[in-house]
């Protein structure tokens, strides 16, 4: 569980906090391995055991203090009794792992679950779109032969695919047999039959252990339906426009329905891999994509902000049956085409899924990605609660999860891989704040409740060779991280205590929120006021910036703070960025849905990368120049190095200047330093990053040519300045003088 504050000393009360200009707050990655400093925790068991306080139920941890028969509570500081089994237990302390570490995991019971009854085999189904292209379903096969590749022993699969019907196979014969259901073009009419009685769920959901060569007979039966099945079956729809039969919606309503029943019996968690070449547009939670064009000019209406909100509650509502059902939503839309993920996303988001967008099949890493995915272990069935000490308490919650209905700073994560980081922003709970003359200082605890699937072990030689194996088992288990800050004692501590990655976290999370209630536009405001304001906050209150203020000069790039120098370039890059960037500038809506969900779950260090790639240089391909450079093509011509490597996080470029020397192998060997790096990059990445090469004078450089945004404005009117960062500079510097007035 890494956990990065935003100001590793808080701030001592609400006139501190708001004096700053500093948003305050945490990002958590709760399944993480290790912590942010790769420590990893103590792990034991009895979590059940574990002592709570009975005022505010944060549990028993390392800063509590004990008595023999009481403790006090590190967040609260009520006394509680410690019943006579626990006073047992803690007679060693150093055999009980919360006495050890304030970073623990432990054991949990099974409750809910029939231990011995209950199958834990991991369930998958791929949902197929066949209103598509044959390129499409050819990718789709590549990509659901590398899951099977991926997926571990004991695990179940099942195909189905939809159109205008509704298709299940069963691979369990001698050959593949589909049933279909054809599906109602009546938005109001669900199927009109069960799936169970079309068949039964366990002839569907097969064993890949024994399945997988008849499964990747079935995915090589997939055909795209034709025009004429399509407009046969669909007709005319809404206005006289031809539907192309796409019936997405009713076919998950039913597929979630199909498994649900079996939640809890047959399987703890399944996950669902929709793959969609284009908006759902037949039947039950048909999206209308003509509000994508020209005629929000003719309406007067903000293309920025039409675009964003979903234009029907129906799949945040689905999205509430899947969670119900215990199953997880992975969106794979490969188009270029308006495809409306803004109503999509929700059933990605609030099942503990992902969301991907390919524009196109070509140089598509569909497969790479599935690969990725299902090969680095998640935990399911997770429930998140923060709790802190009684000064302070926690605002808004971002991240990919289902808010608890009835308790407060409750999430609960269907599906929660390693990468997985949700951010919380903090305030005061009064206006007195953190005591200056206590030695109580503010605590912060969180609770990770997950299940994960515990593989089959070898059992005695004899046993391996008769066949018999332990069935996959569950496993539940309680995650808890005890924290403790410091606070500061004035302005110049709490700048130099900043960790810039995570405030550019909550900013991004901010900034989307904002542009989604109000509009691209109100978020571009809201992030160059926050600059502003900081600007003028750290000119005023903080000692580095008053010594240069009082020579009547405003220092707008926090020259005497190294904590906060990052920022400024960090803000002009996110305005430069197309999660910002206005419709008329050719920014696709479902881009920057896409570009939302990715960056509402990155950590903090990869969406550093994403924001402002970092561009380093070599002199030869095993030999590195200089470790960073500005996003300048300054730095191009002032570099007397050959080759350049920007890192974007989901693209990689190599670059050779034009002045290379031709004897330079390009592209770089792959036992080079710079290949090395490369690898490793791509080995620690959430997502696979395409690996783009290019060769200055010869090839088309404006792939990379593009990243170098210093010199680009950020005003929108998409022409390009030769002081793009510098006026934006001056531009900061003119409205921090007139906040100031």
């Amino acid at each position: 569980m890494a956990v990065r504050a935003s100001t590793i000393r808080f701030p001592i009360d609400p006139d501190a906090l708001e004096s700053s200009g500093v948003p305050w707050g945490v990002t958590v990655t709760p399944f993480a391995g290790r912590d942010e400093n790769g420590n990893p925790p103590t792990y034991g068991s009895d979590g059940h055991l574990l002592p709570r306080c009975e005022n505010c139920w944060a549990y028993y941890n390392t800063y509590c203090e004990q008595e023999q028969w009481a403790w006090t509570c590190s967040l609260c500081g009520t006394l509680n009794g410690l019943s006579s089994e626990a006073v047992n237990r803690y007679s060693l302390p150093e055999a009980c792992p919360e006495n050890v570490s304030s970073f623990i995991d432990l054991e949990l019971p099974m409750e809910g679950f029939e231990e011995e009854g209950m199958q834990a085999q991991p369930v998958y189904v791929a949902a197929v779109d066949l209103s598509s292209s044959e390129e499409f379903l050819e990718l789709v096969k590549s990509a659901l032969l590398a899951a099977l590749e991926a997926l571990g022993p004991g695990s179940l699969f099942g195909l189905a695919t939809f159109s205008h019907k509704l298709g299940l196979y069963d691979v369990q014969g001698p050959v593949p047999v589909v049933k279909n259901v054809f599906i109602s073009p009546d938005p109001d009419v669900t199927l009109p039959i069960e799936l169970e009685d079309v068949m039964p769920l366990l002839s569907f959901l097969a064993p890949v252990d024994t399945c997988k060569d008849k499964i990747a007979s079935a995915l090589e039966t997939l055909r795209p339906t034709t025009s004429w099945e399509r407009t046969t079956a669909a007709g005319q729809g809404l206005d006289g426009v031809f539907l192309g039969g796409r019936g997405f919606g009713a076919a998950m309503e039913s597929l979630f329905n199909y498994l649900g029943s079996e939640y809890g019996n047959t399987f703890a968690l399944a996950r669902v891999f929709a793959f969609l070449s284009g908006a759902p547009d037949y039947g039950s939670g048909q999206l209308d994509t003509r509000r994508y064009g020209e005629q929000y000019a003719s309406k007067g209406e903000d293309a920025d902000r039409a675009l964003l909100p979903e234009q029907t509650p129906y799949y945040r509502d689905l999205a509430t049956v899947a969670v119900q059902s215990g199953v997880c939503v992975d969106i794979f839309a490969v188009t270029n085409e308006y495809t409306d993920l803004a109503s999509l996303k929700f059933l990605s988001i609030e099942s503990g899924g992902s969301l991907f967008l390919y524009s196109n099949t070509d140089d598509s890493t569909l497969p790479q990605d599935m690969y990725r995915m299902l090969s680095r272990p998640y935990a399911f069935n997770c429930i998140l609660r923060l709790r802190m000490s009684s000064e302070f308490k926690a605002g808004h919650s971002y991240g990919h999860f289902f808010p608890d209905p009835q308790y407060e700073n409750v999430q609960h994560v269907i599906c929660c891989d390693s990468y997985a980081t949700y951010a919380y922003d903090f305030d005061f709970a009064n206006n007195i704040g953190f005591s200056r003359h206590t030695s109580e200082p503010p605590m912060l605890q969180i609770a990770f409740q997950y299940t994960v699937v515990v593989p089959p072990e070898e059992l005695s030689g004899s046993d391996t060779r008769s066949g018999n194996r332990k069935n996959h088992s569950l496993k539940r288990r309680l995650r808890i991280r005890t924290m403790q800050f410091g606070t500061a004692g004035n302005m110049n501590e709490l700048y130099d205590s900043v960790d810039p990655d995570v405030v550019l976290s909550i900013l991004v999370h901010k900034v989307i929120s904002a542009s989604l209630e109000q509009g691209v536009r109100e978020g571009r405001i809201l992030l160059h006021d926050w600059l502003v304001i900081l600007t003028a906050q750290y000119n005023e209150t903080c000692e580095y910036g008053r010594r240069i203020s009082a020579g009547n000069q405003i220092d707008v790039s926090f020259s005497q703070c190294p904590q906060l120098q990052s920022l400024p370039r960090l803000v002009f890059a996110l305005l430069r960025n197309p999660l910002l960037r206005f419709h008329e500038e050719g920014v696709h809506p479902d881009y920057r849905i896409y570009l939302q969900c990715l960056f509402s779950a990155l950590e903090p260090s990869s969406l550093h990368q994403a924001i402002y790639p970092m561009l380093s240089s070599y002199t030869t391909p095993d030999k590195q120049a200089f470790p960073r450079h500005s996003l300048s093509r300054a730095a191009l011509i002032t570099s007397d190095s050959p080759i350049f490597f920007l890192d974007a996080f989901t693209t990689l470029i190599v670059f050779y200047s034009s002045t290379a020397d031709p004897s330079l192998p390009f592209p770089p060997p792959q036992d080079c330093l710079l290949r090395t790096t490369i690898n490793k990059l791509k080995q620690e990445r959430s997502i696979t990053p395409k690996l783009v090469f290019i060769r200055g004078g010869q090839d088309d450089g404006s792939a990379f040519e593009n990243y170098l945004i210093e010199e680009q404005d950020v005003d929108g009117n998409g022409f390009t300045s030769s002081t793009g960062f510098v006026s934006f500079l001056e531009d900061i510097n003119q409205s921090v003088q007139e906040y100031l007035k």
